[in-house]
């Protein structure tokens, strides 16, 4: 299976800047299938983790009113170039993904 996510990290001085996009449909529950009318079911990333090694950077907890296809962006420092940050997510129905980038 492809991966589900896009990870950028750059070094500038000591600030790592990093870019994920991840590809998700993020439902939140309310919208309606065109067709018939039936309200699609929730369906949405709750959890994204952001690590460097064992150092944990970020935990976000999303709900449905995070857009399709959500683009996070955050910036660290305490890294150096060549470590390799990894995102990861859990999402409402229990998938999860992880893609890890090295930074550059």
């Amino acid at each position: 299976m492809a991966s589900q996510m896009k990870i950028k990290a750059k070094i500038k001085g000591d600030v790592v800047e990093v870019k994920a996009l991840m590809t998700h449909p993020m439902e939140n529950g309310m919208s309606k299938d065109k067709e018939s009318g039936a309200v699609i079911p929730a369906h949405f990333i709750q959890n994204v983790v952001a690590k460097v090694g064992d150092r944990t950077l970020l935990t976000a907890l999303w709900s449905g009113g995070v857009s399709k296809n959500p683009y996070l962006s955050f910036k660290f420092t305490g890294a150096a170039k060549g470590e390799k940050v990894e995102i990861s997510w859990t999402d409402s129905k229990g998938a999860t993904e992880s893609e890890t980038a090295e930074i550059e």
